[in-house]
């Protein structure tokens, strides 16, 4: 079934258009060039048999056999008009080579009156009785002219024939072009129709088959985006059901160990140090499932776009001695050294809670993933444009083919779940981004090193090493 309005239609309507367009563009330039040319060609045969009868050895007269012999090369009718008084007009027949026509018809022609008038030779075409006649009329010195007029019948036959060629040949391209474009539109609705298809299968969730198409042109590359696009859902769509997991885990995991804390605390044979011990564990469960429902809230509020951060100085060298004071007995409990070097005051432009934020997540991993006795150092460097906080470790290192994947949300490097909820890295690299800076590791065995560059606040560091401005330690938002 033909739809007026499908792509198909539109291309065979389209195909045929540009032929019609240029047929009529070859019509209008070939056929009346055509007819001129051939029109001057008619009057120039003309003109050289007039000039070789008026060029007669026979000074100049007008021979009945010169006339006649110009007459039957040029198939002319050749007519010799004479005053019949002393003026000009009128003029009468005194020879014509037209037998069988009456003189009365040609008594009046036009080019025999532009001679009369200017006295000069004189070409053209003129109509008699419907039909066209080319005619070159001349004077000669006894007062008479002399007319030679042939008909344009052969002539304009070959211009028809041209244009029943020219008519032909349109309609049999006009033909060809509407096949070859209906054609040529069903490949491409077909193609169409296949993206189509794949773009019902996507927005319906089916993510598993690809979508395929070889071309090379606009509809191969539309293809292709519409494939790169399917990978990358298809990749969403497995992280968020890896994350609705590993959230449902964390979530399920503190949840199940307070409810099996509620139901020992009402036992009657619990003494008041298991009961303590029971609600300390309970705390340290409340504390998890409220860092993760921050952390959560903040990756949604990343993935909405609706996180903001303030763009103010902080003192980085503030921020590391604040770490370090708030860590400090955490450290000593596992057996780390917690140590703070600053060069200078490093005033970067930034969210301070945000700041504080990463570095906490980076000064607990380094804790939590590093054996006792190891140091570490938390570092702040910078210069007129960036400044860099740092938190290094002597632990064993991370193997280079995981160094992006920590970064990741709920990623393990050892395909066991860490302590956490492995979100930490995760918001911080976006905090960092979404603040103008970058998160970066550099890690070997027996030195891992978690940077994180931000803008300098250019012209202010003199100011707040003045004023003493420090961030202040409050949670995250």
């Amino acid at each position: 079934m033909i739809r007026i309005g499908s792509l198909r239609t539109r291309l065979s309507l389209a195909a045929a258009g540009l032929v019609i367009v240029a047929l009529a563009i070859v019509y209008a330039i070939v056929v009346p060039s055509l007819e001129h040319n051939l029109t001057d060609q008619k009057l120039d045969q003309l003109t050289r048999a007039v000039r070789s009868v008026q060029e007669s050895p026979r000074g100049g007269l007008l021979l009945e056999e010169q006339i006649r012999a110009a007459a039957e090369t040029t198939k002319a009718r050749v007519v010799v008009f004479e005053p019949v008084g002393p003026t000009a007009f009128p003029l009468d027949v005194a020879f014509d080579t037209a037998t069988r026509s009456s003189p009365s018809s040609i008594v009046n022609d036009p080019i025999v009156a532009r001679v009369v008038g200017s006295q000069a030779a004189e070409r053209g075409v003129v109509s008699r009785r419907g039909e066209r006649y080319a005619e070159v009329a001349v004077p000669s010195r006894s007062a008479r002219i002399l007319l030679f007029s042939a008909p344009m019948e052969d002539t304009l036959a070959s211009v028809r024939l041209v244009q029943r060629r020219v008519l032909l040949a349109g309609a049999v391209a006009l033909v060809v072009a509407m096949l070859l474009g209906a054609s040529a539109a069903s490949v491409f609705s077909a193609r169409l129709r296949r993206l189509e298809r794949a773009a019902e299968r996507i927005a319906g969730g089916t993510l598993d088959e690809p979508v395929v198409d070889r071309g090379s042109d606009e509809v191969g590359q539309l293809a292709a985006a519409f494939e790169h696009m399917r990978r990358q859902l298809a990749q969403l769509d497995d992280a968020r059901r890896a994350f609705v997991a590993n959230a449902s885990h964390e979530l399920r995991t503190p949840i199940f160990s307070l409810s099996g804390f509620l139901e020992l605390l009402t036992s009657e044979d619990l003494d008041d140090r298991d009961r303590d011990e029971f609600l300390r564990s309970m705390r340290e469960q409340v504390e998890r499932l409220t860092l993760l429902a921050g952390e959560l809230l903040d990756l949604s509020r990343l993935d909405a776009g609706q996180l903001r951060v303030g763009r103010d100085p902080v003192d980085l060298a503030a921020v590391a001695d604040l770490l370090a004071n708030e860590f400090r007995p955490v450290a000593a409990a596992s057996g780390h050294a917690l140590e703070v070097a600053a060069t200078g005051p490093g005033v970067a432009l930034a969210d301070g809670e945000r700041v504080l934020q990463i570095g906490r997540a980076l000064v607990l991993n380094a804790i939590r993933h590093t054996p006792a006795g190891t140091a570490v150092r938390l570092a702040v460097d910078g210069s007129d444009t960036a400044v860099t906080f740092a938190v290094e470790d002597d632990g064993p290192g991370i193997a280079p083919e995981h160094h992006e994947q920590v970064f990741q949300r709920f990623y393990r490097v050892d395909g066991t779940r860490a302590s956490g909820s492995g979100l930490g890295l995760a918001i911080a690299r976006e905090l960092a981004e979404l603040m103008g800076g970058r998160l970066e590791l550099e890690s070997r065995p027996g030195r891992t090193v978690f940077r994180l560059e931000l803008p300098a606040a250019a012209g202010l560091r003199r100011s707040i090493a003045r004023d003493g401005l420090r961030p202040e330690p409050t949670g995250a938002r």
